[in-house]
């Protein structure tokens, strides 16, 4: 069976205060449907985050179903989708039971449900739930003593298992953090003070898992449990970064192919450091179009109003010295630093020296206490 895994569309969401809306209906009513035709797969897989809030605009709603419709009835490929922990999961759920008739399975429930399909080689179960906080979970599990992510995800693929089908492949379609993941700046974080992580132990077992919450495209487990990554980029951490969506086949044994496809964007999100001279001087060479947040090594007047004359889609403007600049590289996109390397970079540029080593406990310290603060 051939299917087609994405997950994070976020409809309705926003990039400093720009909607993004135009955009994801350019690349989902478009790009995406055509991807759909030539490849031609069995099954669409959406695994949580369809919206960025949990209560989206009706705008968000109508470019769902228009996009759904298309899929299902103008292509013919059913879809089953989850809601992750953007969506208001009784929302996404509504008319479930009636929807699945049509071609379009939800699982409306943090426990999960299984729906069966077949192809050739035999039935295929997709074992699916919604993202589920632990204090939620705990009230569906009340046995299982649920304090904390680790022990509600535990729960949940538990009862899972117990849906299985033995003599079926299966495929479990997820939405969270499990450890070993690389995130951007643009996903929420499931626990407050923490990532919330889960452990990938408890997804051993199935086939294929199919998982939605981090926005870069990445596999563990040999290619077996995959995040599809975002269709878009939703944070200036994910410029450069190739979108895509995951095209998997699974034979007779529950062996799987992975194929990535890539995503265009119409307009890219792009990072430019230097000068205001020198990033004025890019605009005949670069996409002028392009969503940019532009950091400037000096502080002319009016710097935004004379960037936007250039490049209209400006959106996010930063300051800073040309020294730090140089520290530290912004221009890579998807960069990290820890916050003690960005001290490092900032007391060498004021001070000309690197930072005392009698000066580094209280530092860090300090970050510790800011961390526990934030």
């Amino acid at each position: 069976m051939r299917i087609l895994h994405t997950a994070d569309w976020h409809l309705g969401r926003s990039l400093h205060g720009q909607p993004f809306l135009p955009e994801q209906e350019w690349l989902l009513a478009g790009p995406f449907l055509y991807m759909l035709r030539d490849t031609r797969p069995d099954l669409l897989l959406l695994a949580g985050d369809v919206y960025d809030r949990a209560s989206p605009p009706a705008a968000a709603v109508e470019l769902l179903g228009a996009v759904l419709d298309a899929i299902i009835r103008g292509l013919g490929i059913p879809v089953a989708l989850i809601a992750g922990n953007h969506d208001d999961a009784r929302r996404l759920g509504f008319a479930a039971p009636l929807l699945g008739s049509a071609g379009l399975y939800i699982a409306g429930s943090p426990q999960g449900r299984s729906f069966q399909f077949a192809d050739a080689h035999g039935p295929l179960q997709i074992l699916a739930a919604d993202y589920a906080s632990p204090e939620q979970l705990a009230g569906h599990f009340p046995e299982a003593g649920i304090t904390d992510h680790e022990a509600g995800f535990a729960a949940v693929m538990g009862h899972l298992r117990g849906l299985r089908d033995p003599s079926a492949r299966a495929i479990v379609m997820a939405h969270g953090f499990v450890q070993g993941g690389l995130e951007s700046d643009s996903e929420r974080l499931l626990q407050v003070g923490g990532s919330g992580a889960v452990s990938a132990a408890h997804l051993a077992g199935f086939d294929y898992v199919a998982l939605g919450h981090l926005h870069r495209p990445q596999s563990m487990a040999g290619g077996r449990i995959r995040y599809s990554g975002s269709p878009l980029a939703y944070s200036f951490s994910e410029a450069g970064q190739q979108k895509s969506a995951t095209l998997l086949e699974i034979d007779a044994a529950g062996a799987v192919t992975l194929q990535d496809i890539p995503l265009p964007a119409r307009r890219p999100l792009r990072l430019i450091t230097g000068t205001l001279a020198e990033v004025l001087a890019t605009a005949e060479s670069t996409g002028r179009e392009d969503w940019l947040q532009v950091t400037l090594t000096d502080r002319p007047f009016d710097a935004m109003a004379r960037l936007r004359e250039a490049f209209p889609n400006v959106l996010d403007l930063r300051f800073q010295s040309r020294a730090v600049a140089a520290a530290t590289p912004l221009t890579r996109a998807g960069a990290r630093h820890s916050p003690l390397a960005v001290l490092d970079a900032f007391w060498q540029a004021v001070r000309g020296e690197a930072l005392p080593e009698a000066a580094r406990p209280p530092a860090i310290a300090a970050i510790a206490s800011a961390g526990e603060d934030g």
